[in-house]
């Protein structure tokens, strides 16, 4: 009898199986790599296939999650879009840096493709050092005098965590309103009755797409990579820290933490403003933000940065930052470099960086010498390996962990924000990037990509064909679960 019921959950499970397969053919329309990648899993582990294609692998609807269509109006935002591309398109635009006028195409179509204005009177200041960019929010948070909205994927309530959560309660105490969203995923050890305190104050927090229960979430796949942080509409920061001592490189396994992070001032905190109250008003069922003179005040005409602020995620036709990557690499003339803890690009992008390589131009790519993610870590390396083939250099980071997410080129743009460069952060996270037309910030980050590699080792491609065995079966293994890390 036991058998026999057996046999029957097998069966079911078998035709599961082929129903679910033929899902992924011939109704999600997935590209042809990821749905090889997820009949492998389905087949090869059948049952907990099953179950992981279930929290994993179904597609997120395209519908639109993000609205605020009164304060666009009030803002006056499409009208703004069409008026840039109208000008762009003329030649007509007045650029106030003329070398930003060589990058109107990839400007362009960020504006097309993202509704990403562009901003000319930023003022930009680069963090690498987790403690120098902490410092510097905290003493922001407590100059603010009407709000503050602070959103991070991971948020820890440790030692870090917990020194932001008091300078937030003391600000909501004065009366200013602060408002703290997190990811589920993210942030998993937290819930609302961590908050009670800072709730009590008036402050409110809220969680991006929420388990359903403690450990069912049907949008595991789909999370909110974002860090914003706006203060009083004046201050604003974009980057690659979480918050967590890890972050300040207190964690023993990853050591010194290198990540990238920047400080804005200037008309950017527009657009970035209003990526955190669509981020919000999504996650938020009964505190929506209204539109509010207060959260786009008067900025001062002193910086001198043109930027976009670039947004992208699943709900989205097209892969915006991944676009305006590849928008980069193609416009480059003499240098690409790219740092990334996870190196693993579809075929667009790894074909873009290869052809410029073989056109001489200088690609160095720096990813870390250690994994947190072990799949990850082995498909990075592999294809960083194969980089090497068509002529780009290649440096691990030995100084800790490396966690930018940077690309600059040719000492006039770069782009620093949340998206790594592989299929979760190009087509699953909700990420966002700036993108900067600027020398001396460019350079700025070029200068500290160059101190990096002193702190690094390079690749060879003798040394890395010189690889063992089991190096070569953990890449050939990544290699095929690529399409779905």
């Amino acid at each position: 009898m036991t058998v026999t019921i057996i046999s029957v959950l097998t069966a079911a499970i078998f035709i599961l199986n082929i129903f679910l397969a033929a899902a992924l053919v011939f109704l999600e329309r997935r590209d042809a790599s990821s749905t090889w990648a997820w009949l492998l899993v389905l087949f090869f582990i059948p049952i907990a296939g099953f179950f992981i294609y279930l929290l994993l692998g179904r597609k997120l609807r395209q519908k639109k999650l993000f609205k605020w269509e009164e304060g666009r109006k009030r803002i006056g935002i499409e009208s703004l879009i069409a008026h840039q591309m109208n000008e762009i398109h003329d030649g007509t635009f007045p650029f106030q840096d003329v070398s930003t006028k060589d990058y109107s195409n990839l400007i362009y179509l960020h504006l097309r493709n993202n509704g990403a204005l562009l901003t000319q009177n930023n003022h930009v200041k680069i963090f690498n050092d987790g403690r120098e960019k902490f410092d510097a929010l905290i003493r922001d948070i407590e100059q603010a005098q009407d709000h503050i909205h602070i959103q991070y994927y991971i948020f820890r309530l440790d030692q870090l965590g917990n020194r932001i959560m008091d300078a937030l309660l003391a600000k909501a105490k004065e009366g200013v309103k602060v408002r703290l969203l997190y990811d589920d995923m993210g942030s998993r050890s937290l819930s609302k009755r961590h908050f009670k305190e800072f709730s009590a104050a008036g402050g409110e927090v809220e969680t991006f797409f929420p388990s359903i229960m403690p450990i069912i979430n049907p949008r595991l796949n789909y999370r909110n990579h974002r860090k914003i942080v706006v203060i009083d509409g004046k201050v604003g920061y974009i980057g690659g820290f979480n918050v967590g001592e890890e972050y300040l490189g207190l964690n023993r396994r990853f050591g010194y933490w290198r990540d990238t992070h920047l400080r804005l001032e200037g008309n950017a905190l527009y657009p970035l403003q209003t990526r955190f109250i669509l981020d919000w008003n999504q996650a938020s069922a009964r505190h929506d933000i209204e539109y509010d003179e207060a959260y786009f005040p008067p900025q001062p005409e002193e910086g001198s940065t043109s930027m976009q602020i670039v947004s992208s995620g699943p709900d989205e036709e097209w892969e915006q930052i991944k676009d305006g990557y590849l928008k980069l690499i193609h416009l480059a003339r003499e240098y690409i470099y790219i740092q990334t803890p996870y190196f693993i690009p579809d075929a667009s992008f790894y074909d873009a960086l290869r052809i410029a390589a073989l056109s001489g131009i200088d690609v160095r790519i720096m990813i870390p010498n250690k994994p947190d993610h072990p799949f990850v870590y082995w498909a990075t390396y592999s294809y960083a390996g194969q980089m090497l083939r068509a002529g780009a250099r290649v440096f691990i980071y030995d100084n800790g962990f490396l966690h930018t997410k940077m690309i600059v080129i040719d000492d006039e743009a770069s782009t620093v924000g949340t998206a790594n460069i592989d299929v979760r952060s190009f087509k699953l996270n909700f990420e966002v990037n700036a993108f900067i037309y600027d020398e001396k910030v460019s350079m700025e980050l070029a200068d500290m990509f160059r101190q990096d590699t002193e702190l690094s080792s390079e690749l060879t491609y003798e040394m890395y064909m010189a690889r063992t065995r089991m190096i070569k079966s953990k890449e050939s293994i990544a290699r095929l679960l690529a399409p779905i890390l």
